[in-house]
C-alpha cells in the first residue's frame, strides 16, 4: 500500500493493454484541450473581476491563463482518483507508473510540462517514439517512468 492508503496498480505486461493506445491518446489530447479551452471562459471572467479588485494588476494573469488552467486541469485529473483526464477516460485510457505507485499532482504537472517542452523541440519525433518503444511510450513517459494503458 502507498502512503495515501490507495492500492498499488502495476503497469500490465500484456501487450493487449497497449494496442491502439497511440491513436486513442491523440483523440484524448484533442478532447482534453477542448475542455481546457472551455474552462478558460469562466476563468477569464474570474480574472476580469480579480483585475477590477486589484486595480488592473490581476489582468496580467490573462497572458498565462491557458497554462494555469491546463496545469490545474491535468494536475487534478491525472493526479486524481481515476488516474486519467476526462479525455483519457472517454478513450478508455489510464496513466500508470512503472513502479506501481499512483500518479500524484506534481507528477501529472511535470508530465504535461515535459510534453510541452519536448513537443516544442522534437515535434514529429515525440509521436514517432511511440511506434518504436515498448508499450507505445512517448519520450516524456520514458523520462518519468509512466505508461498509458487501456483501462479495459
Amino acid at each position: 500500500m502507498s502512503l495515501d492508503n490507495s492500492p498499488i496498480i502495476a503497469a500490465p505486461d500484456d501487450w493487449r493493454a497497449y494496442s491502439g493506445v497511440l491513436s486513442r491518446r491523440v483523440f484524448a489530447f484533442i478532447v482534453d484541450y477542448v475542455m481546457v479551452l472551455l474552462l478558460c471562459i469562466p476563468a477569464s471572467v474570474v480574472v476580469f473581476f480579480l483585475g477590477v479588485i486589484t486595480l488592473g494588476l490581476g489582468w496580467f494573469l490573462y497572458s498565462a491563463l491557458f497554462v494555469i488552467v491546463a496545469l490545474l486541469y491535468f494536475g487534478f485529473t491525472l493526479g486524481g482518483r481515476t488516474q486519467a483526464s476526462p479525455g483519457m477516460r472517454m478513450m478508455g485510457l489510464v496513466m500508470l507508473r512503472l513502479d506501481g505507485r499512483r500518479i500524484d499532482f506534481l507528477t501529472a504537472i511535470v508530465h504535461m510540462v515535459l510534453f510541452w517542452i519536448l513537443n516544442s523541440v522534437l515535434t514529429p519525433l515525440i509521436l514517432l517514439a511511440g511506434l518504436f518503444t515498448n508499450r507505445s511510450r512517448l519520450v516524456h513517459d520514458l523520462l518519468l517512468g509512466t505508461v498509458i494503458a487501456r483501462a479495459d
